[in-house]
């Protein structure tokens, strides 16, 4: 997690965790600084689940003071661990929105209920940022921040459960920063202007796009679109959003 730089907290804990949901079990990970954490988030991985990666990330998430939950976002669909990523793809059109909101609002009551937090943020990336756009349109959370979160599903990827179109909600959402790269092959710049022109009256929306970037630039050290320079100013960015 090169991009994303430890805290000055040290004393972390971090726990498998399982959330009840309609009767599945969602694989989760709730990570914790020492003492009274500042605030909370719910992390909600990219198309790849919940592995080491975001594990790692909840971690130093922590060291910043804050408590974190990130979720399993395929445990409605058997979890799919270790699926390959042509799998993942296909599974996305079966996912429903309501259960996946559901699996929000069970991270965020644990992050209240364990952590004594007042205050919730919804992260994610990818898919998950797509994701984080919906559950911004609710009243669950203080604030959002989505990377690279697609504002409509790539052909394919949508099937009847996708009910909320990110961009008709975009008005209603809580203060969200919105990152995007200008070489993103997933989200059309054409998408991007026109969460710009939803957002145009809010104020407590900010919108961020890096020239050049592309898809998946922030999150991941080792993919080859990383661009550390941006990643590392993001970060602090959506840290401070988040507080």
């Amino acid at each position: 997690m090169a991009a994303l730089k430890q805290g000055n907290i040290y004393d972390v804990t971090v726990e498998p965790r399982k959330l009840a949901v309609d009767g599945v079990e969602v694989a989760a990970v709730h990570a914790r600084p020492d003492g009274m954490p500042s605030a909370g988030i719910v992390l909600h991985p990219d198309i790849g689940g919940l592995r080491p990666l975001f594990e790692e990330m909840a971690r130093t998430l922590a060291t910043h003071g804050f408590a974190v939950c990130c979720f399993e976002p395929f445990a409605a669909l058997g979890g799919l661990s270790g699926a390959p990523f042509e799998q993942r793809v296909d599974a996305v059109k079966d996912l429903d929105d309501r259960v996946q909101l559901e699996i929000f609002d069970a991270a965020a009551n644990l992050l209240v209920v364990e952590d004594d937090v007042t205050r919730v943020s919804a992260l994610g990336f990818c898919m998950g940022g797509h994701y984080v756009f919906k559950a911004a349109s609710t009243d669950r959370f203080d604030t959002a921040v989505s990377f690279y979160g697609m504002l409509h599903l790539p052909e394919g990827w949508s099937g009847p459960g996708h009910r909320i179109d990110p961009l008709t909600v975009a008005p209603e959402m809580v203060p969200t920063l919105a990152i995007f790269g200008s070489n993103d092959s997933f989200i059309p710049n054409a998408d991007v202007a026109a969460l710009g022109a939803a957002w145009n009256d809010r104020k407590d929306c900010e919108l961020i796009v890096i020239e050049g970037a592309e898809h998946g630039f922030v999150h991941d050290p080792e993919r080859p679109a990383h661009r550390a320079d941006a990643a590392e100013a993001l970060w602090d960015r959506a840290l401070t959003w988040m507080l």
